[in-house]
């Protein structure tokens, strides 16, 4: 149903729907008071001209009755972008557990003789999606303090827990450069706090004079990535036209454009071709800091089948708390990782199918089941991914029974709060609104797609459980539209509108975010400078 037949028939049939939903729920253990402006606040919202033969669906529910409180078009089958995340970290918290860890190795390929190992180093990942740099220098700090000083053959890098496709079915060959897009391994490096894994990141300095070549460095150091062209310095005040990109299946970087002479230095994000490989690279780099030489120093995949003996091993942090940055920070990394790492423990094989199998069967224990919906990644990169409001509702409302619940509430965004890993997607969005620090919800965004799931209290101290999805549009991306949802929840009413067929009184108020309401191929490409 368009938006355009919503404004025909919303103000008789739709009135009637949650007038007869709310009666049919008056059994139910305190129900939350019926709403009678409901319907036609949120048909107000939803008649934003931006939605013009687009396809919104929406439900809202009693989170503690189940009660239905609204709902249009919750049956859909709708693009849900990063929304799916809330299922597969929900399905690897059931599954995994919330204490599961992931644990990375470095074993010996060979025999030691005093400070000579005869053989090769094996750095064998364990599905560390949160793997930093640093980790890998305590590591390398473990094999010099066993007194390890020279290796006769060569750093083997075994990402080899999981299977070898790197990249989820359906992803975007024109988004394999950047961040939000990385290639899936067992063994893989974040070189930053936000595990934004199988990254380097790139920084621009631009030189003392004007007409200086800027300055470039990588960080990881041993990133494997062949420099191309430059990147000038211009005048001071000179637009910003620098740019870095990583040319496709090569490591390799085009530089060109020019920095402002005096202008703060720029830094790109650009993902890595083969990432077991790359760690491993970054491995030997800190075993080289910490006297321990390698012979070989070229760095070659492993083969799985390698016979080793343990030496030194590192632990994530539980699952409980990695999935914070996946969730507010909406990590596609991290969600592959859970997905591919479901599969190997629950089912022997580290692949997007026995993963997704897994997480459907999780999603049929807890009878959140109809319509079947399609599934193909865990981060929902995908457009192949189809979900229903009404499923996501459904999860909303199963997931409270669970012990891991409070952890995965909490990792959720929280609308209007600055901190970062508090508000994440949500940071700068409802601010100043009843929604900011209430709704906690998730968001999914791509061109095309805004989507919005979670949780909001309403003044009168109901816990609701909500789902709005809007999918093809064209045009600006219309955050205020799902924000107005969000806001009026929180709010318990709704100031009238002079102009129901664009209603600017039922937008969303000013966010305080200075970033543009354009289109967007992924909700952080604003940041990349990739809209």
């Amino acid at each position: 149903m368009t938006a355009r037949l919503q404004r025909r028939t919303l103000p008789l049939a739709a009135v009637m729907l949650a007038a007869s939903l709310l009666v049919g729920s008056a059994q139910a253990d305190t129900p939350a008071p019926a709403d009678p402006t409901l319907t036609t606040d949120l048909g107000a919202i939803l008649a934003d001209a931006r939605l013009t033969n687009a396809q919104a669906g929406v439900q809202i529910i009693d989170a503690d009755t189940g009660q239905v409180l609204y709902q249009h078009q919750p049956d859909a089958l709708l693009t849900p972008a990063s929304t799916l995340k809330t299922v597969t970290s929900a399905a690897a918290l059931e599954l995994l557990g919330a204490d599961h860890r992931f644990t990375t190795e470095v074993r010996t390929a060979g025999n030691v003789h005093g400070p000579v190992l005869v053989g090769d180093l094996l750095l064998r990942g364990g599905g560390d999606p949160s793997l930093r740099p640093g980790d890998l220098d305590d590591l390398a700090a473990r094999v010099a303090n066993s007194g390890i000083t020279t290796v006769t053959g060569r750093v083997l890098a075994d990402g080899t827990r999981y299977d070898s496709t790197p990249y989820g079915p359906g992803w975007a060959w024109d988004d394999q450069p950047y961040s939000y897009s990385p290639q899936i391994s067992g063994l893989t490096v974040a070189p930053d706090s936000e595990y934004t894994m199988d990254t380097v990141q790139v920084t621009v300095t631009p030189g003392a004079n004007p007409g200086d070549d800027a300055r470039v460095s990588l960080s990881p150091a041993e990133a494997p990535m062949q420099l191309n062209g430059k990147i000038t310095t211009g005048a001071a005040g000179s637009t910003t036209t620098a740019d870095v990109e990583r040319r496709r299946s090569v490591n390799s970087l085009d530089l060109n454009g020019s920095l402002p002479s005096g202008a703060a230095p720029v830094t790109f994000w650009q993902t890595v071709e083969d990432p077991a490989v790359y760690t491993g690279d970054v491995f030997a780099g800190a075993l080289e800091r910490h006297g321990v030489h390698v012979i070989h120093n070229d760095v070659r995949a492993a083969t799985g089948t390698e016979d080793t003996q343990p030496l030194a091993s590192h632990d994530s942090a539980p699952l409980s708390e990695l999935v914070v940055p996946m969730l507010k920070l909406s990590n596609n990394g991290m969600a592959e990782h859970l997905t591919k790492e479901i599969g190997k423990v629950k089912a022997g094989q580290g692949t997007w199918t026995a993963g997704i199998t897994q997480i459907k069967n999780f999603l049929v224990a807890n009878s959140i089941t109809t319509p079947a919906g399609r599934q193909v990644d865990g981060s929902g990169l995908s457009r192949y991914d189809l979900i229903t409001p009404a499923k996501m509702t459904g999860l909303l409302k199963a997931a409270q029974t669970k012990p891991w619940y409070q952890a995965w509430y909490n990792a959720l965004p929280v609308a209007g709060n600055p901190d970062r890993l508090v508000g994440g997607t949500l940071a700068n969005r409802m601010r100043g609104t009843a929604a900011a620090n209430n709704v906690h919800a998730k968001t999914g965004s791509m061109s095309g797609v805004d989507n919005l799931t979670g949780y909001v209290t309403t003044p009168d101290g109901h816990h609701l459980a909500f789902t709005a999805m809007l999918n093809n549009f064209t045009g600006p991306v219309p955050h205020g539209i799902l924000d107005a949802i969000a806001v009026r929840l929180a709010t318990g009413h709704q100031a009238p509108s002079s102009s129901p067929a664009a209603p600017r009184s039922l937008a969303a108020p000013s966010t305080g975010s200075t970033a543009p309401d354009t289109g967007t191929r992924w909700e952080d490409c604003e940041s990349l400078h990739r809209c």
